[in-house]
């Protein structure tokens, strides 16, 4: 039995005249941490809010478990519970309290009872060490603590897949490190994950798989000590001087 749980074929994503993707392949399997690193404008991002569906894909294909999810015909929420997302923005709900933003898509979306809902929250608030600030809104809490709390809302859908778009980008340096020791544990425990980075730390140590993109491709994919460590192209190896350089 294939331990895939999504497939990208040949995906394709222009807007207008302009293809930020072109013909992108690739897999993620159950308990990979998947690292997306290339320069700003390579099509990072626009990746991930295809595979989330918040962008429709002009040619190609996504499946979840063997089953197309890019025919219009399945349940785009339901789909979005299992393959969550994390934002660059955090993406919260500024009217609602820290709990209510991690109990609101569970009683929409997947229909828990609300004692359910409430416990669950906590008990992911917990683990990203936010369980004290449950009635604050966002607008009390730093950076990174919205982020955490964005961490949280995504687990409490309890998805299969996590995807991360450039999670610490909007951070203050000193907020980064709280974000990336919750993506840590959570890599430790082998939840499945998909993260668009600038982290090369973390791409490097936590990574089971990296996918280096340039102007809408793939250029090369594998394991950290192979990407990052003895790079086979020499786009990826320019691509890692000019950065690691800065």
């Amino acid at each position: 039995m294939s331990d895939s749980i999504l497939e990208i074929r040949h995906l394709s994503k222009t807007f207008g005249n302009h293809a930020v993707l072109k013909d992108v392949d690739f897999t993620v399997r159950k308990g990979d941490v998947t690292s997306i690193i290339g320069a700003s404008g390579s099509g990072k991002s626009t990746l991930l809010r295809c595979i989330n569906l918040l962008e429709t894909l002009t040619t190609g294909e996504i499946l979840f478990h063997s089953e197309s999810v890019t025919g219009g015909k399945i349940n785009q929420n339901a789909y979005r519970a299992r393959v969550g997302m994390v934002f660059q923005s955090f993406n919260l709900f500024n009217n609602l309290t820290v709990l209510d933003n991690c109990v609101i898509g569970q009683r929409k979306v997947n229909r828990v009872k609300k004692d359910e809902a409430v416990a669950r929250a906590k008990f992911y608030l917990k683990k990203v060490g936010m369980l004290p600030y449950i009635n604050a809104r966002p607008a009390q809490i730093s950076g990174g603590q919205k982020q955490r709390v964005a961490i949280a809302r995504a687990l409490a859908m309890e998805p299969e897949v996590l995807l991360f778009d450039e999670p610490t980008s909007a951070l203050d340096p000193e907020m980064v490190g709280e974000v990336l020791d919750v993506m840590k544990e959570l890599a430790a425990e082998k939840m499945t994950m998909l993260v668009v980075t600038h982290e090369m730390s973390f791409a490097r140590d936590v990574s089971s798989q990296v996918v280096y993109m340039a102007d809408g491709v793939i250029v090369e994919e594998g394991p950290p000590s192979q990407v990052l460590v003895s790079p086979k192209d020499l786009r990826t190896r320019e691509f890692l001087r000019r950065f690691l350089g800065e």
